[in-house]
């Protein structure tokens, strides 16, 4: 019983640190009634990348009317006299307007880094592979053991059942990227100071577009059939179901985005608004509700973490089993039987 209280203890300590990090922000975070919390400024983009309390200011990359600007901070736009901030954003000093904002933002930096981190566990592992580590002996040490749990779960459990035998292997490459990139993404929005980068429905399209894209361009000639022609399907019942199918092509990345938005995003806010508990019980009520509001909120927050922990990496299976789904879809080459029924 004292060795699990002090264990609560702990963990209540810890995080009563790690709260005041999460909570604290720049000017431009706060908002205009002075809330002892915003929630909205702790989920949206950056252009800024905060590590351990320290808020390191990212490039702006503008066209602006033909023209390009570079500056390297939001700061340094605004010094040059050329821009200003209006409500929150970079605009123009003149009555000129925006064409291209390229500008490196934090959401941006986490997809790069979970990529970076895909790229070098694969390198490493390759390496590995190549000197007959793994191949002509025994996997070594956990990390390689682990690596091989991960890559033969995707092969196997989701390409290989999900894709024909014979197109499968081609795909098991972007899979598996996806699956340990997108698990790196929603894993780093656990950090205190970190960003969730899926939560941000341009990372999720760009991520569904790749699925998109592929599924479309391996697509056999029997998926095209079946969505523009129907073998054996009465000419008039064309005119119907061609639209629903075309439809159709795009209702699924659409789904495929929007699924893991909205799942990342809900969990961030989740333990945001938790958290922010405290300092909204410390502004209203003083420092001793705040604290006791904290004997509520943390242990709450850490059984939060833990299931945000299985959330990120189920959701990430769920897009990558998805994925394998709608490409298989699209490469199977279906028998040609007459009828509508067939089409079902």
């Amino acid at each position: 019983m004292i060795r699990a209280f002090r264990r609560l203890l702990v963990t209540l300590l810890l995080f009563l640190f790690i709260a005041p990090i999460t909570h604290a922000s720049g000017d431009d975070e706060k908002s205009s009634d002075d809330s002892p919390i915003d929630v909205v400024g702790k989920v949206v983009d950056h252009h800024e990348l905060a590590v351990l309390g320290m808020h390191l200011p990212l490039p702006r990359i503008m066209l602006v009317e033909g023209e390009w600007y570079f500056y390297s901070s939001t700061e340094s736009a605004v010094g040059s006299g050329e821009f200003v901030k209006k409500d929150g954003s970079l605009v123009p000093a003149g009555d000129a307007q925006i064409t291209l904002d390229m500008s490196i933002t934090s959401h941006l930096m986490y997809v790069w880094f979970g990529l970076i981190l895909t790229l070098w566990l694969t390198i490493a592992m390759g390496r590995r592979y190549k000197k007959g580590i793994g191949r002509k002996t025994e996997p070594q040490g956990w990390f390689q053991n682990f690596f091989e749990i991960v890559f033969e779960f995707v092969r196997d459990d989701i390409a290989k059942t999900n894709i024909p035998d014979k197109k499968y292997k081609k795909f098991v490459p972007y899979l598996f990227t996806v699956f340990v990139s997108i698990s790196f993404m929603n894993l780093f929005g656990l950090l205190p100071w970190g960003a969730t980068a899926t939560a941000d429905v341009t990372v999720t399209a760009v991520l569904a577009a790749f699925t998109f894209f592929i599924t479309q361009w391996n697509g056999s000639k029997d998926h095209w059939e079946h969505v523009f022609w129907f073998p054996g399907v009465p000419g008039w019942m064309r005119i119907i179901l061609t639209p629903i199918e075309i439809i159709g092509l795009f209702t699924k990345p659409f789904a495929l985005a929007v699924r893991l938005f909205a799942n990342m995003l809900s969990g961030k806010i989740m333990i945001i608004c938790i958290l922010g508990l405290i300092f909204i019980f410390a502004d209203i009520f003083g420092n001793i509700a705040g604290i006791g509001m904290s004997l509520f909120a943390v242990p709450l927050t850490v059984a939060l973490y833990v299931l945000k922990a299985f959330v990120g990496i189920l959701q990430a299976y769920i897009f990558t089993l998805l994925s394998a789904v709608f490409i298989g879809m699209a490469a199977e080459e279906h028998a040609h039987e007459e009828g509508v029924e067939a089409h079902a």
